[in-house]
């Protein structure tokens, strides 16, 4: 459920002067939860892929074509989740997407969405009325 406009200035007013007050805690809230997440996912999909060669291997060795292959798809799978991971984490000097340029571009998305609905709803009355 999308905030109402005086929830939106609210916010906008308590972030404003959490910056005014502690800069510091403000700027270390804003993304680095988001970072060690991408960055730990992606530590142990290195470490899966590890697993994943190491079962590849015990495979071969024991001549068991079925442990060979579930090594190779823990291997597959683990170097997904690190490529996705490594993609969606944001760079150091890079804004987080909770930053005030971007909840302003997303309520000027919203206000645009806002306004197709009412075309679309005045569209549907007129109809219903002829």
């Amino acid at each position: 459920m999308p905030l109402s406009e005086h929830e939106q200035r609210m916010l906008e007013q308590m972030e404003r002067a959490l910056y005014a007050e502690d800069p510091k805690f403000a700027t270390a809230l804003e993304g680095s939860g988001l970072r060690t997440y991408t960055r730990r996912r992606v530590y142990q999909a290195v470490a899966g892929f590890l697993v994943g060669i190491a079962l590849l291997m015990a495979g071969m060795v024991a001549k068991q074509v079925w442990l060979s292959v579930v090594g190779f798809l823990v291997m597959l799978g683990c170097a997904v989740l690190a490529v996705t991971g490594w993609r969606k984490a944001p760079k150091p000097g890079e804004q987080p997407a909770g930053a005030p340029q971007a909840r302003r571009q997303g309520r000027q998305k919203r206000s645009m969405m806002n306004r197709i609905e009412q075309r679309w709803q005045r569209r549907r009355d007129e109809q219903q009325g002829q």
